[in-house]
């Protein structure tokens, strides 16, 4: 880790496009400025950890959700007599 000392109104430099600019100091609290692109995601890590781990549930398979592709796929296609699987969709003709 950088760790750097800076005054309200001076700034470092992240890349080629990311300012952090120390706005104020008060106390035990620190504002900062960021100025970066629009294509930079910035976030305070709390929020970015709630991020990461609603994103994770949300695409966590679930036992449900299997249950359901499963019915799903199986109304497309359906056993033939002889027991291999056959389209809905009527025979080209």
């Amino acid at each position: 880790m950088l760790v750097l000392t800076r005054r309200a109104g001076e700034s470092i430099v992240i890349g080629d496009d990311v300012v952090v600019t120390v706005v104020e100091v008060r106390g035990d609290v620190v504002r900062l400025g960021i100025d970066a692109p629009r294509s930079v995601q910035v976030h305070r890590e709390e929020v970015y950890r709630a991020v990461v781990e609603a994103n994770r549930t949300a695409a966590a398979v679930t036992d449900d959700a299997v249950a359901a592709l499963a019915a799903g796929l199986g109304s497309a296609r359906r056993p033939a007599a002889d027991g291999a699987a056959q389209d809905d969709a009527p025979p080209a003709g």
